[in-house]
């Protein structure tokens, strides 16, 4: 029956106004490490402006959750997009104004002297992005609480699957390729293009119609204190006493700050292992995980209904461990952009089971608070993997050749995937879901 009903207005709205946001990311994705690029060759001060964005998921992830349980949820994901338009349409002046100062990766790389707007634009692009990412944390946990109220609890996982779809086809396939022709226009123009695609958002999520409050929720409006530690610690004991929710949000933080630790200094491993210094050229290679990811998107549900959740989650884990292994062992562009590929694949397939099954499990009362206690163990570690993804980078250099110094952090990402399947196989397995699903609807 999911397959044939329509997913409704209000899933149009939120599909096209995740498509615009997206597009505007994965613009962002090119442009921010570009210019960084070409405003320094150091690994450890790339890694950084990184970083920046991702601190936000270590302080911010926890009161986040407190506020999508206490305020109308549309107005606040809404309310996000206009912030990151101000922020964004800034910057995008700011490097306007300096772009024409600025020399290429590729003479930077050969000697060129770095140049003398260099600190000022690094120091705007991290406090931008600490800025952004304090937005997106709230954002993004807030629009994953929306789901369960646009769409039935049995068309989750075909919800879900096209906004991953969408998602991932914008951030990281049409965004970058677009944004790596632009960079040859101006650096500035996907700066600002993004402004005016997180103006077209904020307008599509104001347009949702009904009530996006959370269900039981004391609605704050001013005339009420909240008890940030007692709501908060509710929303962590909450998912420190499920098995199933915890392991995943353990699992999830020890993934990404593997991966990350990988993809930290990728700008620099595309540019001097892969030897490509073109915009386009770095954007065209990144897209293979966007094409692994449409399709894993599109196969999510039947390959978990095929294999069973447990054993899909743990082919994931497997499938991310060796695509970075090959990357860093098989250094040639078309054989990165296969592993990107295959890497997009088991990504989107892990989150599409894992996201289902949070929407399913956690009660909606609760859904913002306990979805930002797993993104704090989930997405927090990011900025840990990417910091320390440049400084051993940067260290081993030192040791071994500038080449293996940004493979080495791939073997090791590739490495650490496999080492977590022992774990995952005894506490997320197929039986452990079945029964968190059982209870749920007893």
């Amino acid at each position: 029956m999911s397959e044939r009903r329509p997913l409704g207005a209000n899933y149009r709205k939120l599909f096209a106004s995740a498509t615009a946001a997206n597009l505007g990311d994965g613009l962002m994705s090119v442009a921010l490490v570009w210019l960084a690029s070409a405003v320094t060759r150091d690994a450890m001060l790339i890694a950084l402006v990184g970083v920046a964005g991702r601190i936000p998921w270590l302080v911010f992830s926890l009161p986040a959750g407190v506020i999508s349980d206490r305020f109308d949820r549309r107005k606040l994901v809404a309310s996000m997009d206009v912030c990151r338009f101000v922020v964004v349409a800034g910057l995008g002046l700011l490097v306007l104004r300096y772009q024409t100062q600025l020399p290429t990766p590729e003479q930077l790389a050969a000697g060129a002297p770095e140049p003398s707007s260099g600190p000022l634009l690094v120091t705007a692009l991290c406090v931008a992005s600490v800025l952004l990412g304090c937005a997106e944390v709230l954002r993004d946990n807030t629009a994953q609480t929306l789901m369960p109220a646009v769409v039935e609890r049995d068309q989750l996982e075909k919800a879900n699957g096209r906004m991953w779809a969408s998602e991932t086809t914008m951030n990281s396939f049409v965004g970058p390729a677009l944004g790596g022709v632009l960079i040859t226009v101006a650096l500035a123009v996907p700066f600002l293009l993004n402004a005016g695609l997180l103006a077209v958002s904020a307008a599509l999520v104001f347009a949702l119609a009904g009530s996006f409050a959370a269900q039981g929720a004391e609605r704050a409006g001013g005339r009420t204190r909240i008890d940030w530690k007692g709501e908060i610690a509710e929303g962590f004991g909450w998912l420190w006493n499920h098995r199933l929710i915890r392991t995943l949000a353990i699992l999830l933080g020890v993934l990404n700050l593997l991966s990350n630790l990988a993809f930290a200094t990728s700008v620099l491993f595309v540019q001097e292992v892969l030897g490509l210094f073109e915009g386009w050229q770095f954007a065209l290679v990144t897209t293979g995980f966007a094409v692994g990811a449409v399709i894993g998107s599109l196969l999510a549900e039947r390959i978990s209904k095929r294999l069973s959740p447990g054993t899909a989650l743990l082919v994931s884990i497997v499938g991310m461990g060796v695509g970075l292994l090959l990357m860093a062992l098989v250094p040639w562009a078309p054989a990165f952009w296969v592993c990107g590929v295959a890497e997009g694949v088991f990504v989107v397939l892990w989150n599409v089971i894992t996201v289902s099954l949070r929407q399913r499990l956690i009660p909606d009362r609760l859904l913002g608070r306990v979805n930002s206690v797993y993104r704090f163990f989930g997405w927090g570690t990011i900025a840990i993997g990417t910091a320390l993804g440049g400084v051993l980078v940067g260290l081993g250099e030192n040791v071994v050749s500038r080449d293996w110094a940004l493979r080495g952090v791939f073997v090791l990402a590739g490495l650490g995937h496999l080492a977590l399947l022992g774990y995952a196989r005894r506490e997320a397995n197929s039986e452990t879901i079945a029964a968190a699903e059982a209870a749920a609807t007893a």
